[in-house]
């Protein structure tokens, strides 16, 4: 019984270190060499002591039954890209973008398994030779025995998902699908979404709400709308395609990710166009995957990436 009840104490410590990123935070900021050596004994630890069950099929099955593969659209690749059904996973990496800088944060948190949002792989690899950052991080991951699995445009299409987030950040209510919706396994889904604010607002002050909730330092718009805003149509990463779909809609003002330079003409006064960049606008996908993963598995250990994957730099 003492033996017993030492062992359980050390459980619960080195789970606590861990949720809490003591190890890694900590032992981090002596170099990377010291900080995959910590984590590797977290994973090791973990696997040995085994006290989470879960294994990398059931993550995948719980994210699939939320976002179903088939919602998808036709260009992607999400699902699990690296790594084996059967391994247990001792945490998971939460991320928009996978690269080498991930996959070592992940080795120095005692994760072996990341989920991104963005896959890594888009297009059928030929050979890992190492000549390009995706054969790169595919060979880190195996070598270190860390599964990948992105959930994407899946995710961006199901009800819940990932415009359902941004829309949360900007407290709109009365949140529905943009496009007319289907449903596929029992999930409902569609690109984009609208929904009206709480109260309608000025150009400058809803522009100015949008900065502050997806922490960016400037906004591309267009000629500003002299009208009250009050409904608001959306679509995270490259939502340009919905622009025509938003003003059938009736919304005041469009909000994505990108957009071209030519899109931007003509809608003078019609609506306000609000590009917040790729990255910014997707940014809160990490905090939805670990919402959706603790709600279904408590003891999983969760880590919101700290490296930040965005390659546009603004000078």
């Amino acid at each position: 019984m003492k033996r017993e009840r030492k062992v359980n104490i050390f459980i619960y410590i080195f789970r606590f270190f861990i949720k809490n990123d003591y190890l890694c935070g900590v032992f981090a900021k002596t170099g990377c060499a010291s900080a995959m050596r910590v984590g590797s004994l977290a994973c090791g630890l973990h696997c040995l002591l085994r006290i989470n069950s879960v294994k990398v099929k059931e993550i995948v099955r719980a994210l699939e039954l939320v976002a179903p593969l088939p919602l998808q659209e036709d260009y992607d690749n999400a699902g699990l890209q690296v790594g084996l059904t059967e391994a247990d996973v001792s945490g998971a990496l939460l991320c928009l973008d996978v690269t080498e800088a991930i996959v070592d944060e992940a080795v120095a948190k005692g994760c072996n398994l990341i989920v991104a949002h963005h896959p890594l792989i888009f297009r059928r690899l030929a050979h890992i030779t190492g000549e390009d950052y995706v054969q790169r991080t595919v060979r880190k991951a195996i070598k270190n025995d860390v599964a990948i699995l992105a959930m994407h445009t899946n995710l961006d299409n199901a009800n819940g998902g990932v415009n359902f987030k941004m829309a949360e950040k900007m407290r709109l209510t009365e949140v529905s699908f943009l496009q007319p919706s289907r449903e596929v396994e029992g999930v409902e889904g569609a690109s984009g979404v609208i929904g009206k604010l709480t109260a309608p607002v000025t150009a400058n002050d809803f522009l100015a709400m949008l900065k502050r909730e997806f922490r960016v330092s400037c906004v591309q718009a267009n000629e500003l709308l002299l009208r009250p805003i009050e409904r608001v149509a959306l679509c995270g990463g490259g939502g340009a395609f919905l622009l025509d779909e938003a003003i059938r809609s009736g919304a005041d003002a469009f909000v994505t990710g990108e957009m071209g330079y030519h899109q931007f003409f003509g809608h003078e006064q019609q609506l306000q166009i609000a590009v917040i960049g790729h990255y910014q606008s997707e940014q809160y996908t990490s905090e939805l995957l670990k919402e959706l993963l603790e709600e279904r598995f408590p003891n999983l250990i969760c880590h919101l990436a700290e490296t930040n994957t965005n390659p546009i730099v603004y000078v």
